[in-house]
């Protein structure tokens, strides 16, 4: 079974009288209920993923509740097990805790203890399942989904639009913001076309004094200079056959500008300190984090350039566009980072999850990731976005509150919908709305079935 199901409760519970008691309570708050009188009955509802938490009774006829906990945890190690214990058991039931239990009721117990423990559980097992399901949607994801993630319908037309061009010869123009991962995108155009064989060169412009810009693409002969004691290959002739990509090429100075538009007419490039023509063959990536085309219209860049290297284009959307990805997201880095840093990958509350969503990333997808590091590496409180030097929350964007709650809204309802395969009923019963107020959401966001796919 799989975390589409909704939770149930498995109670083990002899007493008839209480086990009646014990499921007119549950029912009543909306969970639903196996009871059984015995272990021997219950245990063959036990598996792995199983979408329920265990209620059980220490003692029992037959086997009883703490012998039967170590092999639930065999079976499933992230079972919430609850034990229901008298009060002369205590003792048995706080080490049954020490080794794996979730928690444990002491008889005689009131409906409300018993209900703030059951929902923390069921809160618990909810939350272990979509975690296992973000990974396995990682460990089954291939290629180009497994670079580029991201369910939203931004992402997957991103997808779409890099595969569409990979195999061409089009130079392509990629938009997005700081850490928004156009390294990423350059990279996949290269790694799915013929180019793959061959080198894929990237150089930040940002950072390229204008005295050196020239060696750096186009390589100097020794001599042309003081310091050029000997030749050197520029990036243009290392990127022959592959890929150049030019990151932040918005800053390049204007001088080199003109450079590089004439050696992409020719085709060909000039050593500093040669007269020698040597002839090139790679494909141009260049990535801008503003419009360079209303950089051009305000002399900032040169307009002919930016029609030469403008002839396809990628743009990809901030973070705070496609909330739904943020759970794959941070779970993928989450994993990335325990691996890494030899660590056990910690899961996120709800609570977390929710502050996830609704904070703005300035940083974007880099931000994320070095939050999902701090994370794993046990840095951060309860609070995971709210350290030195932190963004601001939605709330704080300049975009009106109605449409951050709506995105927020969407959000949400997207990644439940996605939890429970597109059963409207159970996503409507998990969110705690009626199934009409969710159908007219679903209307009212234009939320399509397009954007469930794993």
């Amino acid at each position: 079974m799989s975390a589409s199901t909704p939770i149930r409760v498995l109670l083990v519970e002899d007493d008839e009288d209480v086990r009646i008691s014990t499921i007119q309570a549950l029912s009543l708050a909306g969970f639903e209920v196996d009871d059984f009188a015995s272990v021997e009955r219950a245990r063959a509802h036990i598996s792995f993923g199983a979408p329920l938490i265990v209620v059980c009774d220490v003692k029992l006829p037959g086997l009883c509740g703490t012998d039967w906990l170590p092999q639930i945890r065999t079976i499933d190690a992230e079972l919430p097990v609850v034990l229901v214990t008298g009060h002369g058991h205590i003792a048995m039931a706080v080490q049954a805790m020490r080794e794996g239990a979730y928690d444990f009721i002491e008889k005689p117990f009131t409906t409300e203890r018993l209900l703030a423990v059951v929902r923390h559980a069921v809160e618990r097992r909810q939350l272990s399942l979509q975690v296992r399901a973000l990974r396995d949607a990682l460990e089954n994801w291939h290629g180009i989904q497994a670079v580029l993630i991201g369910r939203s319908a931004q992402m997957q037309q991103v997808r779409r639009t890099v595969m569409n061009l990979a195999e061409t010869s089009a130079d392509v123009l990629i938009y997005g913001e700081t850490g928004t991962g156009k390294e990423l995108v350059a990279r996949c155009l290269h790694d799915h076309s013929e180019r793959r064989r061959h080198h894929f060169v990237a150089l930040n412009c940002g950072g390229l004094p204008e005295a050196l810009a020239e060696s750096e693409l186009f390589g100097h002969e020794a001599g042309a200079f003081t310091s050029a004691n000997r030749p050197r290959v520029g990036k243009f002739e290392y990127a022959h056959g592959g890929t150049l990509f030019l990151d932040e090429i918005e800053s390049m100075p204007m001088a080199v500008q003109i450079k590089l538009l004439r050696a992409l007419q020719e085709r060909s490039i000039e050593r500093v300190g040669s007269n020698k023509s040597i002839p090139f063959d790679c494909r141009l990536v260049a990535a801008s984090k503003d419009d360079l085309k209303t950089l051009s219209d305000q002399k900032q860049f040169r307009a002919d350039l930016y029609y030469r290297i403008g002839v396809a284009f990628v743009e990809l959307p901030p973070l705070r566009e496609r909330l739904e990805d943020i759970p794959l997201l941070f779970e993928h880095f989450t994993l990335l980072a325990a691996s890494r840093f030899g660590r056990a990958a910690p899961t996120l509350s709800s609570l977390q999850l929710a502050e996830l969503m609704a904070y703005a990333w300035p940083g974007n997808v880099r931000e994320l990731r070095n939050v999902a590091d701090r994370f794993t590496l046990g840095l951060l409180g309860d609070r995971l976005t709210q350290t030195r030097g932190a963004g601001q929350v939605m709330s704080d964007l300049p975009q009106g509150l109605p449409q951050q709650v709506q995105s927020f809204e969407r959000a949400v309802i997207v990644e439940e919908l996605r939890r429970h395969r597109g059963d409207q009923s159970a996503t409507a019963a998990a969110l705690g709305v009626a199934r009409q107020t969710l159908h007219d959401k679903l209307r009212k966001l234009n939320i399509t079935t397009d954007e469930l796919g794993s």
